[in-house]
């Protein structure tokens, strides 16, 4: 009964929101059933891997037990309770949330935990990166929590972690009325009603790419025929994840959640509100006394930056897809170094359009994107030369491997934890790494020394035979 109660059309937005980023994982993989795939904590894990681009502990195999299973889980709420709130400044609270409810498959813990994962890791993010919202961050306004039904947290604990939901709730909701709504004279309210008719959804998509939608057309349309074509032009002409259908939105009582974890897939494709040289006045009282920190980047630089993010979405498509083909090591080893050069190259020519143009040292709101952008990339071509080196014959795929972990051990950062007591757990964790790594040094220099004489005496040979 648990399962129907809490589950709803939540689980399925939240499902496909995990697969769409789970696919990127090396090898891809899926969650069919949200709350018994999650139990043993591998999938967790690698969700986390994508999203932050960090390797993490995991205990693999098929004859797990629930120790392993627990142990993984712990290993994911540490880590995001390591991790700091753009809004807040403070380590994310995981309010009610244990590793034995989630080996439990219990659904209102499940989905609390994935919703504070959507939370931080794309909502909060990316409305983070909307400089002139930011003062929407001192909001008190909240929602409500979705395990506090069952769990029946603490009023001041529940407090503290609906104040940051709020936050990024109200700053996505300003975003979609300033850049979409706006033009059409669109009430957009909440995250609920307020989309029932596909409208809102139609607009913000017309926001992106004005040549996709008709919004006379659009306003004469059934509720079913205007969240259809939405959501079917975003998905094939924008690249963004169908999380819902027609029937998940066109109810009484559609689920916040899901809609906000939807429409923030927008803020990657069209993250500033419309500007123009005419229009600043109108977006001053539309904004407030907020100030916009885009509008200090040209209008030629805006461009510039948002052409590079276009490439940067590109490239690290083009390097997923080359990396899943088959063929030789060599012509992997040689399309890897393409891209690399590639990549090298575009990122030396367009640096200095990544140099702040705040006094605070900030980024404006298209730099911050790709800089992200940047940064995947960069994470996936790193993820393929492991892959690589670790597929060399021999002890040649040995030594890569170590090299690999040893610089991944050198360059992890390590995050400081409220509880001094966490704190030298994460510290012995990594010296223990480093341990490993500095005593099998000298075994790694005698199988090196194996392969430069092979290769000497190899070479000489070749010589003699001439």
């Amino acid at each position: 009964m648990e399962r129907l109660k809490f589950g709803e059309r939540k689980d399925l937005t939240f499902t496909k929101w995990i697969n769409s980023h789970l696919a990127k994982h090396k090898p891809p993989l899926e969650v069919n059933d949200l709350f018994e795939d999650i139990k043993d904590g591998v999938k967790l894990l690698a969700l986390l891997e994508v999203l932050s681009g960090q390797r993490l502990p995991c205990e693999q195999g098929r004859q797990l037990k629930r120790i392993h299973w627990v142990s993984n889980i712990g290993t994911a709420l540490k880590f995001l309770e390591g991790r700091k709130s753009v809004y807040r400044g403070s380590p994310i609270k995981l309010v009610n949330i244990h590793a034995t409810d989630i080996a439990d498959g219990r659904p209102s813990i499940v989905l609390g935990l994935i919703w504070t994962i959507i939370l931080y890791f794309q909502i909060e993010e990316l409305t983070s990166n909307l400089p002139a919202l930011q003062a929407l961050s001192n909001s008190n306004s909240s929602v409500e929590s979705i395990t506090s039904s069952e769990t029946g947290s603490p009023p001041m604990k529940r407090k503290v972690v609906n104040k940051f939901k709020g936050n990024a709730k109200k700053a996505l909701l300003k975003w979609v009325q300033c850049t979409a709504a706006k033009d059409f004279g669109i009430e957009v309210k909440d995250f609920g009603p307020s989309w029932r008719d596909g409208v809102a959804f139609q607009s913000v998509v017309h926001a992106i790419r004005p040549d996709l939608v008709d919004m006379e057309v659009v306003r004469r349309r059934s509720n079913r025929e205007n969240l259809e074509e939405a959501f079917a032009l975003a998905e094939n002409e924008l690249g963004i994840p169908r999380l819902l259908d027609p029937e998940d939105v066109d109810v009484d009582k559609p689920d916040e959640k899901s809609i906000m974890t939807y429409v923030a897939q927008f803020l990657k494709h069209y993250p500033n509100p419309q500007h123009s040289e005419t229009d600043g006045q109108q977006d001053e009282l539309l904004l407030g006394s907020i100030p916009t920190f885009a509008l200090s980047v040209p209008r030629e630089e805006r461009k510039m930056l948002r052409e590079l993010k276009v490439f940067l979405d590109q490239l690290e498509r083009d390097v997923l897809r080359a990396q899943g083909t088959e063929g030789s090591l060599t012509d992997k080893y040689q399309a890897f170094k393409n891209f690399r050069v590639q990549y090298e190259m575009k990122k030396k020519q367009t640096d200095p359009l990544l140099q702040p143009v705040q006094k605070d040292g900030k980024l404006s709101v298209d730099q911050a994107l790709v800089k992200q952008a940047w940064d995947r990339v960069s994470a996936r071509l790193l993820d393929w030369h492991i892959h690589l080196d670790k597929s060399l014959p021999g002890p040649l795929g040995v030594i890569g491997a170590w090299l690999h972990r040893a610089e991944m051990a050198l360059r992890e950062d390590i995050p400081i934890q409220h509880a001094h007591e966490e704190t030298a757990n994460v510290l012995h964790r990594k010296l223990e790494q480093h341990k490993v790594a500095y005593l099998s040094t000298s075994e790694k220099n005698g199988i090196c020394d194996a392969i430069t004489y092979h290769l000497h005496f190899t070479f000489i040979n070749i010589l003699s035979s001439y």
